[in-house]
């Protein structure tokens, strides 16, 4: 198997926000807490749920995703409501550092943890959200209750052990078919699987796969064998009138190593505001200071200069040992993201239609994120990366990375939101402006059908469970908290022409 070799890295400004893992009692002795507060990535319910992966022998720090708790936030105060957002972020951070200085004495004395960290944490996320009321109070009402969303504890794992259920979440969801993407190098989906048992599968040189992150994951119960699963991907069935043509754009690999751990969706004008490392392809202005000014001028990866969109998703890494350039960056080694960073061998970017009618075109500057980063501790309402192997794209898993067979490489599928409310390009928590298709293919009341982005990234890595995605770092690195971002900035042009070769079934690039 080809690895990526390490790759002249694009400089990685210092970061200001930084987490990590610390210690604390539990189950007799001394284990692993990870620590972070969210960013805005929660639940707003759309996709179907599944059962929500439990870290076995693990205990996180479990605070209220504060941006689900607030109302819809006025644009006047929305840049000091970021900011006092990202500011509980520092907080966890710093909570994360107390713990660290005390791990010894708090293994000792466990009531410390509460006198001197998450007393004290409370408090100062009581002061975040007082500011956040505030500001809100003075272009509109103020929200009552945000007291409640200060509350932060230990919380720990609920006993559950991982991959019980053979059928969980082998459903990519979403009503959207990765299977239905071109598998890619001509392998045949209904490969038998008997030319060699599942058990048999090397796991890659005897590593662990948490190997370099100590305990802050993934484990070997967070893989499975992509031949014991059961296809499972049912084409959608498209009615009279369907838009069925599909539009593919080229944006390249990365090849040119186009990395920071910075959210431009979710933390504006916040440095590490992702707390992990995210690959760009497209549009090359991208960071966390970024503007729409900014993103309409920049130099894109994409053969057609008329898509200045960008694209990013978590990098993936593989779990040799293997120090990559961030190893002391934040969002890198500060952040328990380690291993070597893996450029994919392909990246697809399809826009297909609806199954139901037909779309019309996206706004410029509208932000989609599917997925959750936070899916781990919020639950897998909002999960909806799917990960399978090429030649296996009927069996999809969602709370699972699939060790492949030798020749067959890693697919990771995003199947985004389809729907727009026809009015806003964001919204306060990132996800209410957009929606998923209903069971039946139609949109949401009040949203029309827009061309849907399905992204399809493939990796040629070894054979085994030696590989994770970058991850919040309580987040442990589970695949369920898989997740992509989106900013369309087609020129007008170019996104009339998308709509139409949609519209009238035809397939261009």
């Amino acid at each position: 198997m080809r690895r990526t070799s390490r790759k002249k890295r694009s400089t990685l400004a210092n970061r200001a926000i930084a987490a990590s893992a610390a210690l604390i009692l539990g189950g007799g002795g001394l284990v692993a807490v990870n620590v972070y507060a969210s960013a805005g990535e929660g639940p707003s319910g759309s996709p179907p749920t599944r059962t929500q992966n439990a870290g076995r022998q693990l205990s996180t720090i479990d605070c209220p995703e504060a941006v689900n708790g607030l109302p819809e936030v006025p644009d006047q105060a929305r840049g000091e409501v970021d900011r006092e957002l990202a500011a509980m972020d520092t907080q966890i951070t710093d909570a994360y550092r107390q713990f660290a200085d005390r791990k010894e004495r708090i293994a000792r004395d466990p009531g410390l943890a509460e006198n001197a960290v998450l007393g004290p944490l409370r408090g100062k996320r009581a002061a975040s959200l007082d500011r956040i009321g505030i500001a809100i109070g003075r272009v509109a009402e103020r929200p009552e209750g945000l007291e409640s969303l200060a509350g932060c504890s230990l919380r720990a794992d609920d006993g559950q052990g991982q991959g019980e259920d053979k059928d969980q979440g082998q459903n990519a969801g979403q009503g959207q078919d990765p299977g239905d993407q071109d598998p890619g190098q001509g392998e045949d989906p209904g490969r038998d699987p008997g030319e060699q048992e599942p058990g048999d599968q090397d796991p890659g040189q005897g590593e662990d796969p948490g190997q370099g992150r100590g305990s802050n994951g993934p484990e070997a119960a967070d893989f499975v064998d992509i031949r014991s699963v059961r296809p499972d991907a049912d084409r959608p069935r498209k009615r009279r009138g369907a838009s069925r043509g599909s539009f593919t754009t080229d944006c390249g690999r990365n090849e040119n190593g186009k990395f920071n751990p910075d959210n431009v969706i979710v933390a504006p004008g916040v440095s590490n505001g992702a707390h992990h490392m995210h690959d760009y392809v497209g549009n090359q202005a991208n960071d966390a200071f970024a503007s729409d000014d900014d993103l309409a001028d920049g130099a894109t990866t994409c053969r057609n200069q008329g898509d200045r969109s960008t694209y990013y998703w978590p990098v993936l890494r593989l779990q040799n040992g293997q120090d990559e350039d961030d190893v002391d960056a934040d969002g890198g080694g500060r952040d328990q993201n380690t291993g070597e960073i893996q450029t994919p061998s392909q990246v697809t970017l399809k826009f297909v239609g609806s199954p139901v009618g037909r779309v019309t075109a996206m706004p410029r500057f509208l932000r989609i994120i599917t997925g959750d980063a936070k899916a781990f501790t919020n639950g897998d309402a909002n999960a909806n990366a799917s990960w399978s192997c090429t030649g296996f794209e009927d069996r999809q898993v969602k709370d699972k990375y699939p060790i492949c067979p030798e020749g067959s490489q890693v697919v990771r599928t995003f199947a985004f939101q389809s729907c727009w409310d026809g009015q806003n390009t964001d919204s306060a928590n990132h996800r209410t402006h957009v929606a998923f298709a209903q069971d039946d293919g139609r949109c949401p009341s009040g949203f029309r059908a827009v061309p849907q982005l399905v992204q399809r990234i493939v990796y040629d890595v070894p054979p085994g469970p030696g590989f994770a995605v970058d991850s919040f770092p309580e987040q442990l690195h589970k695949p369920i908290t898989d997740h992509g971002d989106f900013i369309n900035v087609f020129d007008e042009r170019l996104m009339k022409n998308m709509v139409r070769c949609i519209n009238d079934g035809r397939r261009c690039r």
